[in-house]
């Protein structure tokens, strides 16, 4: 090896070689070369491309062959999305699109746990920018203005309300395809903008389905009632937890008919409807969570499940 001191002037003799030097140089920046041939590239996307629009869900295939894992679970912006055999050489998965996730390219990062190693999946997803309505409400000045005792009640029950969404079971409790709680004129679209007395709030995160007081609401699958409660804004309202991070809610009631703990089957009735909490009329608030994200409930209803 040469050293050369930066004040040295290069011999003519040195000086073709070191032109070469900066041109391979150059190419090597445009044309970056593989310094260790037998290394695997990880590449994002490798293993396949998905789409869907914000609040879709899409039903995530993962191909395992013969590696007989011990868990698949998958990443994707952060949230962690866990997978379930379908047979001996496929694991399956409900991944969310959130109501407010960036509309780009993103990452599904699957991780396949076997006693012996663990293997890495790697899926792209565009997610793509649905076009939400704005949706304009009157409601009484008190029920939107709230004063410091409304808001210390709404921020413990807001906690109360996050805490039902924490257990995550690894196997899934619902039975076959989704079936809508109650038939009804769609009164609030999901992901709509709400300007409520000209301000401007939060996207609703579920579909405000209008029917008769005291109309029946069933189970849109299989579960158990992880929360009931009678709170300012929600009313009256029951929480089930399907397993593996999904969970459905139901908004507004004028009876609960269940109770904490209890499993209640698809279709089983867990309420009525009403207009309790901030409502402008009888409607049943649906809405459901997967894993931390918001997602249109009419979505789960086209997923391929098997009766």
């Amino acid at each position: 090896m040469s050293i050369y001191r930066i004040d040295q002037p290069f011999s003519k003799s040195r000086l073709p070689g070191k032109i070469l030097l900066v041109i391979t140089l150059l190419i090597a920046s445009i044309f970056p070369l593989k310094l260790v041939p037998s290394a695997k590239e990880q590449r994002p996307g490798i293993d396949g491309q998905l789409s869907a629009k914000q609040g879709e869900v899409l039903w995530v295939h993962v191909p395992v062959g013969t590696l007989n894992p011990t868990k698949v679970t998958g990443t994707f912006l952060k949230r962690n999305i866990p997978f379930i055999q379908e047979s001996s050489t496929t694991y399956v998965g409900l991944l969310g699109i959130d109501m407010q996730d960036k509309p780009s390219l993103h990452e599904l990062d699957i991780t396949i746990t076997t006693e012996a190693e663990t293997k890495h999946r790697s899926y792209t997803v565009l997610v793509m920018k649905e076009n939400y309505s704005v949706q304009h409400l009157k409601l009484p000045k008190k029920k939107v203005d709230l004063d410091d005792k409304t808001l210390i009640r709404v921020k413990a029950e807001r906690k109360e309300m996050m805490a039902a969404f924490v257990s995550i079971s690894p196997h899934p409790f619902w039975e076959g395809p989704f079936i809508a709680p109650v038939k009804g004129r769609i009164s609030g679209r999901f992901g709509s903008r709400r300007v409520i007395n000209g301000q401007s709030k939060n996207p609703h995160s579920g579909e405000d389905i209008a029917a008769p007081k005291g109309t029946k609401v069933v189970a849109m699958n299989t579960g158990t009632v992880s929360l009931t409660h009678d709170h300012f804004f929600t009313g009256k309202g029951v929480i089930l937890n399907h397993g593996v991070g999904l969970y459905s809610m139901y908004f507004h009631l004028s009876k609960i008919s269940v109770k904490e703990g209890e499993v209640v089957k698809k279709g089983q009735i867990i309420g009525q409807v009403g207009s309790t909490g901030r409502a402008t009329g009888p409607h049943l608030h649906w809405g459901v969570r997967l894993n931390g994200s918001r997602i249109n409930p009419y979505a789960l209803i086209n997923l391929p499940m098997k009766s």
